[in-house]
């Protein structure tokens, strides 16, 4: 499928959106539906903004059009469109400085009628319908499966490539800063970089890097981006053996994210999912831990399309990719897998690491493991 295929495709599925919503347009201007539905392009500038530097908008009729200022406009179609596909629809930069609502009524102006959807707030009279978008998201097509699958096996490659040279010493900082370079030598980018070592790591679920030195174990966590997609991973390395506490609960997270990857199958709800980790927790011997943290969700061109939670009724579709996280004090086991109906694939499985393998009715699934390093820590 040609990159203008694939777009169309996902046109189709915005217009089959637009008739079910009563709707003439959509008008997407987040960066990441921009991406998606440009298969793989890019609308930032300023990536402290949701709304990126340009707009596109999808007519009831299958039209579709770019809408972006002169300072963007031509960069936009050289590098960042597909050709041809979308209409350019160019203006000054001081029109629509002036005017807050410029670019919603310059796509109404395109409109048949005067009914338009949005992906982000657009003033009265525009309907913000981010969930019906995403919907459209969620099942990738074939090529979007094999930019995901080329991500995940750089994204983890570049991971083992940075464990791999590092000693123990270094600060959280040093070390996340090694891990961006490595996923960005790959031409990617980490929009989450966490890295937590030692007492940090048991007392932080979400270890934003400091000055902390690592000295025994330390974890990495990446959301890695490429071409608008995502995915996520852990990985824990110890300085020389592995301590028997760390290994058991490894162990134990591994199962409870066995028996989640085992579960996720099309039809089954995230209420569902999220039943399946607390029981599996408790049958570990560590009732309430799904408590303390979120086990993960649908992933794909956000770091989480949605979390599973006792009230969460998205359902699982094939083709959708998802990140589970299950973790216990001072551990976590996180791998980006692909949904079919005869199971999942990992996408982000990382060759000669130690592996912990998990048998859940009659299929076997291989986790991520501690990984123990010939290296002494050192104080300082």
């Amino acid at each position: 499928m040609e990159r203008h295929d694939e777009v169309r495709e996902k046109a189709e599925r915005l217009v089959r959106m637009l008739a079910a919503e009563r709707a003439d347009g959509v008008l997407i201007a987040s960066r990441h539906n921009f991406s998606w539905l440009t298969a793989g392009g890019s609308n930032t500038v300023d990536t402290t903004r949701d709304a990126g530097v340009a707009s596109l908008l999808v007519r009831a009729d299958g039209k579709s059009f770019v809408l972006a200022n002169r300072i963007e406009m031509q960069r936009l179609l050289a590098e960042e469109m597909p050709a041809g596909v979308f209409e350019p629809i160019e203006f000054s930069w001081e029109e629509e400085k002036a005017h807050s609502t410029f670019v919603v009524s310059r796509a109404s102006n395109l409109l048949k009628a005067t009914s338009l959807l949005s992906d982000v707030p657009g003033g009265d009279g525009v309907r913000v319908v981010e969930a019906s978008i995403a919907s459209c998201r969620y099942e990738l097509t074939e090529p979007e499966v094999g930019r995901y699958r080329a991500l995940g096996r750089d994204a983890a490659e570049a991971i083992a490539d940075v464990i791999s040279s590092i000693e123990p010493g270094l600060t959280e900082q040093e070390v996340a800063a090694k891990a961006d370079a490595a996923v960005a030598e790959r031409g990617a980018r980490n929009v989450v970089t966490l890295v937590g070592a030692d007492h940090r790591l048991k007392q932080f679920r979400h270890p934003l890097p400091t000055k902390n030195r690592w000295q025994e174990v330390l974890m990495i966590v990446i959301c890695a981006q490429r071409a608008g997609l995502t995915v996520a991973l852990s990985r824990i390395v110890c300085a020389g053996r592995v301590p028997e506490g760390l290994s058991q609960r490894t162990q134990a997270a591994a199962r409870v994210n066995a028996h989640l990857l085992s579960a996720t199958r099309p039809g089954a709800t995230g209420a569902e999912l999220y039943e399946v980790a607390a029981r599996a927790y408790t049958a570990e011997g560590y009732p309430g831990e799904q408590h303390l943290h979120h086990q993960g969700g649908a992933i794909g061109y956000r770091a989480r399309d949605w979390v599973a939670h006792p009230a969460s009724q998205e359902i699982v579709r094939s083709n959708q990719a998802f990140a589970w996280n299950p973790s216990i004090a001072g551990t976590k086991i996180e791998e980006t897998c692909l949904t079919a109906n005869e199971g999942v694939e990992v996408l982000t499985a990382t060759a000669d690491w130690p592996k912990i393998p998990v048998v859940i009715n009659g299929i076997e699934y291989e986790l991520p493991d501690v990984l123990s390093r010939d290296v002494q820590p050192r104080k300082g």
